[in-house]
């Protein structure tokens, strides 16, 4: 891995979500202040999102008390748009149990990124965006996440401390490699 540094967006803008699944109403992110935020953005074929990412939110998701942190995913499609249609999302999260609520991102009509992961600037899948409880970004990360500096950040941000890890405010953390997947991320570059 090498280390990027961006500047931090002080807030996300809102997502762009054309349906929402494992949630009885759609999801905000102005609905959200006040806790702090796991947003994780996968795609179901993206082979480091099915082996660590979404295994890995799914455990987040059960180790913290909802009123304190938010778990969302989004599924943000970049490629093989044809196929990763919301039914088969449906059948895919049914299948591996997710719990946590799922968006699916708005296409962007022309068969490149979803129009989230576009505004955001994510480079690929997975990508994790941690919000603290005012709705700033602490973290922008593409790519495998250890738990434990993922636990750090989040127990840290719940907690109510500024602890600072080495990829919090200020740094974006990067797999490094070109385009199409690998084992561990699916870069859209």
């Amino acid at each position: 891995m090498s280390m990027h540094t961006n500047e931090v967006l002080p807030t996300l803008p809102e997502w762009e979500v054309s349906d929402w699944l494992n949630t009885p109403s759609p999801i905000t992110l102005a609905s959200l202040r006040g806790r702090v935020v796991l947003l994780h953005t996968f795609q179901m074929l993206c082979p480091g999102c099915v082996t660590y990412a979404l295994p890995q939110t799914e455990r987040v998701r059960k180790a913290f008390p909802e009123s304190d942190l938010a778990v969302v995913g989004l599924h943000t499609v970049f490629e093989h748009h044809a196929v990763m249609t919301v039914e088969a999302l449906r059948a895919f999260i049914h299948e591996y149990r997710w719990s946590f609520p799922i968006g699916v991102d708005q296409p962007d009509g022309r068969g490149g990124p979803s129009r989230s992961m576009a505004r955001y600037g994510l480079r690929g899948t997975p990508s994790h965006l941690v919000l603290d409880r005012d709705g700033r970004v602490r973290l922008q990360h593409f790519g495998r996440i250890d738990d434990l500096v993922l636990g750090a950040i989040l127990g840290g941000l719940v907690q109510g401390g500024r602890r600072d890890s080495g990829h919090g405010e200020g740094n974006s953390v990067v797999a490094e490699g070109g385009p199409g997947c690998t084992s561990s991320a699916c870069s859209i570059d």
